[in-house]
């Protein structure tokens, strides 16, 4: 009887579009219009639809629940670029592409399909596909979802779902939710390391192995299971069997804009009305969500009602988006003054729970003790007193929210001068007004040491000029380093780190992970939950060490994108200037395809050279100011726990202004990625980063370095080997891979992009988005000349 029902559970678990006849409704030549018929393509049942609908100012192209009243989306195509104007065409070609057209811009392939379609079609379980000639799906929107599975689908591993931007706005939100390899299923901030102590939900399932994979079915149960060792179910939610008398039941599980992971049906009536209801939650108080709260704020819940509440002292980035977190009102500024008129107040908070990111722990027996022991230190912003242990802070404090079992105690500073104490509609929250000589006893032993110093300064007139005016130089650097702070602080929102609490993370900088041409870089693990960190330290001469500082702080700070590595902190104290980026858990490009042991599959080469180039491209033209990198090479390509290729290695960037598009500057970069014109003094675009590329993409190709010494003396300088197999037809293309079988056509088309990339003119190399374009399919590639051709010019 076991066996039966598993049987049963295992064919309502696959995919319905391979249990499903293929049912063609979309012919070669249809098209689709945003404002006028038709708009969508209907599945058999007029279940769902597919096509254009309504976002803000302009149209998406999506799934949508077409026979629920509310039109629920369930999938939708490119989510983070900007919506189409009415203008916009959806066309199946006669040549078997899904393009979005646009007047004046780019077509665009909105399924990533890598080969051309004979036909396509949307199915009953909201399912659309593409076939071949064949008949074969060579595409499915179920192997890629966005927020949401449907009955039928499943979450393969190292797949993920990204919520929504918010209900009304489809695009790539603040979290996600990651069926790992090591067969968890875990909830993460989006803008956080996904390790356990950011991890806000998870199945527990860690250690099942990497066939592990998250289904619901179409009876509405959603569960994680392990086909590979007979079909072991782990975890389970929702019912088996749904008991709704509706005419059809519609299962969906999304990771919801707020972070919560919920299984929703959809109980469809034959009058056109319907009813949703929530089966499931992974998180049944919305507090739990770590990051449903922005920096500097914290979540509580009154009654049912869930907010988020600034910090003492701080007031909403937006109000009407209170998950951006809180800036400061107030100032702490007199800090280190010699001013006796400066005021701030120390503010208390009950029972908050907080991300443990104290740069300090000191043992303390009273809240009086912990708030006189942050009030005496100057960078001491916030302390949180726990019965025991005072932990010193620094702002921001992330991950807040209030817990009623908590007997936690959190002590702010608040205001400046003509500060008044702030108000908050938290009944928990308390002021207290702190003045800086408050304290009779500090007083009267200020007043007694500047009295013996008046006494002797007769005596030690030299001595103390020295010393007043080697202070004076201090105090001086100290005011300018932190200003740099606070202009850095407020400008990126990143974690400031000292240096004593760098040099214990990495062990007194122990382990190293590699060198680079203006530091070297270890690993570290943090005290506080265990994270590992990667901490590069800078170690030129101050002057130059700074400026680079400076740049890479800028430039990586206004940057966010899933293919760079992430900047979780800096340390600026006296002449240490450390930066500290996530850790990449397996190593960089170089080390996994110039392995001879084990070489990446062709399919994940070519993702791999796409994360790249997309990397590059935000680097080009989306972040701001636009970033040249001038050091891209394998070395400085990551791989991160899922392996997603990261690009790293910010230090040697170099800036352009919003009207600048090249700029000189003296040779950087790596010998054998450098671009021609870095040796002929001319300006320096964001072309010699394509070139650099274009190197790169051929030794993915070929799993090889560009220089190799040990072959054959034509295939020494790999650029001229793969232009020489191009060039030399009849499946010499073939001897690039060796014994490896692909598809001649798709390894055609990545050697000619790298070989446009790599041309002597810069203006013959395509930019980054037309690499992009080339290499997923959705732009022919011309033939390529020869890369040292040079114009007349």
């Amino acid at each position: 009887m076991e066996a039966i029902s598993l049987l049963l559970l295992f064919l309502s678990a696959t995919p319905f579009a391979i249990a499903q006849p293929k049912q063609t409704n979309v012919t070669l030549g249809s098209s689709l219009f945003p404002t006028r018929n038709p708009t969508s393509w209907l599945s058999p049942s007029a279940i769902f639809a597919f096509g254009f609908y309504k976002e803000g100012n302009g149209f998406e192209v999506g799934i949508w629940l077409e026979a629920d009243p509310n039109k629920t989306v369930v999938w939708t195509a490119n989510r983070d670029d900007p919506p189409v104007s009415e203008n916009a065409t959806l066309l199946l070609t006669h040549d078997g592409w899904l393009l979005l057209k646009t007047p004046g811009g780019p077509d665009k392939n909105i399924t990533g399909a890598v080969q051309s379609a004979s036909s396509a079609s949307l199915l009953d379980s909201g399912n659309f596909v593409l076939y071949n000639s064949s008949s074969t799906i060579i595409w499915e929107s179920f192997s890629s979802p966005t927020d949401t599975i449907l009955g039928g689908q499943h979450l393969l591993p190292n797949h993920e779902l990204f919520s929504s931007y918010s209900d009304t706005d489809h695009k790539t939100g603040r979290f996600r939710l990651t069926m790992q390899l090591d067969g968890n299923l875990v909830a993460y901030y989006l803008y956080s390391i996904p390790t356990v102590g950011d991890a806000y939900w998870a199945t527990g399932t860690n250690g099942r192995g990497p066939d592990s994979k998250l289904f619901l079915t179409n009876l509405g149960q959603l569960y994680l299971a392990n086909f590979s060792d007979g079909g072991t179910r782990d975890v389970a939610y929702g019912n088996t069997i749904s008991s709704s008398n509706a005419i059809i039941v519609v299962y969906r599980a999304t990771l919801d804009a707020d972070g919560n992971f919920r299984l929703y049906s959809h109980n469809l009536a034959g009058n056109g009305s319907s009813t949703m209801s929530i089966d499931w939650s992974a998180l049944p108080n919305q507090c739990s969500v770590k990051g449903f709260c922005g920096f500097n704020s914290y979540c509580t819940t009154l009654d049912i009602q869930t907010d988020c509440i600034c910090l003492p002292g701080f007031n909403f980035i937006d109000p009407l988006q209170k998950f951006q977190g809180c800036k400061s009102n107030a100032s702490m500024e007199g800090c280190n003054s010699k001013k006796d008129n400066v005021t701030y107040y120390i503010q208390s908070l009950k029972n908050l729970v907080w991300r443990d990111d104290s740069y300090y722990t000191v043992t303390s027996n009273s809240e009086e003790d912990c708030r006189n022991k942050c009030q005496r230190e100057c960078e001491c912003e916030a302390a949180i007193f726990d019965g025991q242990n005072c932990k010193k802070s620094r702002l921001p404090l992330l991950y807040g929210r209030r817990d009623g079992t908590s007997s936690t105690t959190t002590f702010f500073k608040v205001g400046n001068e003509n500060s008044t104490i702030p108000r908050s509609n938290d009944p928990f929250q308390n002021a207290t007004r702190m003045g800086k000589h408050d304290n009779k006893n500090e007083l009267q032993m200020e007043i007694l040491i500047i009295s013996i110093v008046l006494a002797m300064s007769s005596v030690t007139f030299f001595i103390v000029s020295a010393f007043l005016i080697y202070k004076y130089r201090v105090q001086r650097y100290k005011k300018l380093a932190e200003a740099r702070n606070v202009c850095l602080k407020e400008e990126i929102a990143l974690r400031f780190f000292s240096y004593d609490e760098l040099q214990k993370a990495t062990d007194g900088f122990k382990e190293e992970l590699g060198r680079g041409a203006f530091g070297t870089v270890y690993k570290g693990s943090l005290s506080t939950g265990g994270r590992v960190i990667a901490v590069k330290k800078l170690e030129k001469l101050i002057e130059e060490g700074e400026r680079e500082f400076r740049a890479e702080m800028r430039a990586i700070g206004r940057t966010h994108h899933r293919n760079l590595v992430q900047l979780l902190g800096f340390c600026d104290e006296g002449s240490h200037r450390l930066l500290v980026y996530e850790y990449m858990g397996n190593g960089s490009l170089a080390k996994l395809v110039f392995n001879d042991q084990r070489r990446p599959d062709w399919n994940e080469r070519v993702r791999i050279a796409k994360d790249v180039a997309r990397g590059i491209l935000y680097l080009h033209e989306e972040c701001e100011p636009h970033i040249i990198h001038c050091d891209i090479k394998p070395q400085n390509i990551l791989m991160d726990d899922l392996w997603t290729a990261k690009i790293s290695d910010f230090g040697l960037a170099k800036l352009l202004m919003p009207d600048q598009t090249r700029t000189f500057t003296g040779v950087r970069g790596t010998r054998g990625y450098l671009a021609p014109e870095w040796h002929k003094n001319t300006p320096i675009s964001v072309k010699a980063d394509v070139y650099s590329f274009g190197v790169v993409l051929l030794e993915i190709v070929c799993c090889r370095s560009n220089v190799e010494l040990d072959v054959a003396e034509d295939e020494i300088v790999l650029s001229e080997w793969v232009y020489s197999c191009f060039v030399g037809g009849d499946g010499e293309l073939g001897k690039l891979l060796g014994d490896e079988e692909v598809e001649e056509a798709r390894l055609e088309r990545m050697v000619k992009v790298g070989l446009w990339c790599i041309q002597n003119e810069p203006h013959l190399r395509p930019s980054m988005k037309t690499v992009i374009l080339m290499l997923e399919g959705n732009r022919e590639v011309p033939i390529p000349p020869s890369p040292d051709t040079s114009s007349s010019s």
